[in-house]
């Protein structure tokens, strides 16, 4: 909206060089600033120049009338006040001008006091409209700035949060470490026998070894939560990530006594996936999944009589690939269950919380979902699913990849 000029600037518009002259002056003896307009077209042609807060003008004119004269200029600014001249035989004129949101109206012969309480009235129609304006915008201003502090304060107050759950993850690595450090002093001196101070040595050196990959894990999982990575999506087997996630963790499946099954059933045609990211996710997965499985049993069955299972499957489920997770653990706590992938939360001894955030993460950027299907209390299972974009007619490092043929190996197993 274009700014008025002062609240005492008027545009008279009126046919007879007589009238304008009278009124005029009596207008400028009441400390107006008079522009002069001879007819509706003038007056539009002046409207822009001048700028008037008040418009004066008379209702019967020849060529454009005052009541088009008043529609014209509401269209171009509704914030003008217009206030009509009018004969006593033109009563029906004027209420029309004053449906189409006119201030008042004037009958001729003027009378001064009755155009000064026109014009007071128009005044304060400027000067509500003028506060209310400036009310709205400090309205605004002040809902911008605490808008503004009350971000600051919660970054503030996220930045605190996610300090001392870091914390907390540190100090439980850090404890780890001392129980290391105090095994292996112990298996140094004391009056323990050669084969026990070998024990204890052997002890503190697997959980020092421990410890360490805690911390390593908690870097990679820091960096992976913090970068914000774009997938680099390209032709790939969507079963290859799996089998290659499930050759890298037998071991560590063999070593904690668990048997890690694999049921590849996607299919061999390729999908559009960035296969380094979504490796990275099944072994966050499937690594958490052993670790569950390798829990001792605390039921009622002997321990020896327990299944220790980790089973990766993939399918092809109409228009998303699906990769489930299974484990024959403890299960997932209920009050853990809404908070299971938000940062620092784990219900692992050994765990950062860091992990299942950044799978989210990763596979929401894919366009894709990640729940807890089954929670317990015999195991839980976590279901990834991704759009199954066909790769077929493609380009790859610049060559066409157009099914099984041209499939090369995934980007994760580079």
């Amino acid at each position: 909206m274009v700014e008025l000029s002062s609240e005492k600037t008027i545009l008279l518009v009126d046919d007879e060089e007589g009238i304008r002259k009278v009124l005029s002056l009596i207008l400028r003896d009441a400390g107006y600033e008079v522009h002069l307009a001879t007819s509706g077209e003038d007056a539009l042609e002046k409207l822009d120049a001048v700028q008037p807060a008040i418009v004066l003008t008379d209702i019967k004119m020849p060529g454009m009338d005052g009541i088009e004269l008043l529609s014209r200029i509401k269209a171009i600014n509704p914030d003008i006040e217009v206030i009509m001249l009018t004969g006593h035989g033109d009563l029906d004129l004027a209420i029309q001008s004053i449906k189409r949101e006119a201030t008042d109206f004037v009958t001729k012969p003027i009378n001064e006091d009755v155009l000064d309480i026109a014009l007071t009235r128009a005044r304060e129609h400027l000067a509500m409209r003028r506060q209310l304006r400036e009310y709205t915008e400090h309205l605004e201003r002040l809902a911008l700035e605490k808008s503004r502090e009350l971000a600051a304060v919660e970054r503030f107050a996220a930045v605190g949060q996610t300090a001392a759950s870091l914390a907390h993850a540190i100090k439980n690595i850090a404890s780890g470490l001392e129980g290391a450090i105090f095994l292996m002093e112990s298996g140094r001196k004391g009056d323990e026998t050669m084969q026990e101070q070998q024990a204890l040595r052997e002890q503190g050196f697997a959980m020092l070894k421990d410890n360490v990959a805690a911390i390593k894990h908690l870097m990679q999982d820091l960096l992976q939560m913090g970068s914000e990575r774009v997938p680099q999506r390209a032709p790939c087997d969507p079963d290859q990530p799996a089998l290659e996630v499930a050759s890298l963790l037998r071991h560590k499946a063999l070593e904690a006594g668990v048997e890690l099954i694999v049921e590849a059933g996607a299919g061999r045609e390729p999908i559009l996936m960035d296969a380094k990211a979504i490796h990275q996710c099944l072994m966050n997965l499937v690594g958490n999944a052993i670790e569950a499985a390798a829990i001792p049993f605390k039921g009622v069955r002997p321990v020896e009589a327990c299944v220790r299972e980790v089973r990766l499957t993939t399918s092809r489920q109409g228009r998303f690939i699906c990769y489930r997770v299974s484990d024959t653990g403890p299960g997932v706590l209920e009050e853990a269950r809404e908070r299971l992938f938000a940062a620092f939360a784990t219900g692992k001894a050994t765990g950062t919380g860091v992990g299942l955030m950044a799978t989210k993460r990763i596979v929401e950027a894919h366009g894709g979902s990640i729940e807890l299907e089954s929670a317990g209390p015999s195991g839980a299972t976590f279901a990834l699913c991704l759009p199954a974009a066909s790769a077929k007619g493609h380009f790859a490092n610049g060559t066409a990849t157009s099914g099984p043929t041209g499939l090369g190996r995934c980007a994760c197993s580079e």
